[in-house]
């Protein structure tokens, strides 16, 4: 059932009610009233929270930096393996008391590199609750979608008036963080900026 489907229903009992009321059917009215009331009223709630912007930018922005972390530890962790590898290297033509303690500290480094596994499931536990996220936001998309565009409308007339009072300087679109590979200013660029 849609919300708005909700909303005419609850419209058209109200409308039939103000015809003809006694006084405890003024009461119910009254309630039904306060009922689509508070309908709209959370429509525009849940429409402000922008959850089409939350689908758009948060959750695959979220995705693909889980995805780097995911990529970053699994290339950290084959490095970390070559090297204890080169250390049993070393080991087998070391004497007898240094091999040994090149061995343990080599196994000792295998036995480290599991967090890589564990760090893969967890993320991929949280990559299966944005999914299930997203899949919710579609909903309410679905359901808000003239509210959302209503409040749209008005950001964009907002973001007008304040572009024309600051001149759209913020430092805080200069506050991006780590950049993912391929995103983000080159090295090359930033040394233009400077030259």
């Amino acid at each position: 059932v849609c919300v708005e489907d909700i909303s005419v229903v609850v419209e058209g009992i109200m409308e039939s009610l103000r015809r003809d009321l006694s006084a405890a059917d003024r009461k119910v009215f009254l309630e039904i009233e306060s009922l689509a009331n508070f309908i709209a009223g959370t429509k525009r709630d849940i429409a402000a929270l922008r959850p089409d912007e939350v689908k758009d930018n948060f959750l695959p922005t979220a995705t693909d930096e889980l995805d780097a972390i995911v990529s970053a530890t699994a290339d950290a962790t084959h490095k970390i393996m070559d090297c204890a590898e080169t250390i049993e290297g070393v080991a087998a033509t070391a004497d007898k008391e240094t091999a040994e303690i090149l061995i343990d500290a080599a196994s000792q480094i295998y036995e480290a590199c599991s967090f890589q596994d564990i760090t893969g499931q967890r993320i991929t536990k949280v990559v299966n609750a944005l999914t299930e996220i997203e899949t919710r936001v579609d909903g309410l998309i679905a359901a808000f979608g003239d509210e959302i565009a209503k409040i749209k409308a008005q950001e964009a007339t907002d973001l007008k008036k304040t572009d024309a009072v600051d001149g759209n300087n913020c430092d805080g679109t200069l506050l991006n963080g780590p950049q993912l590979e391929g995103e983000g200013n080159s090295q090359d660029e930033i040394d233009k900026l400077f030259d």
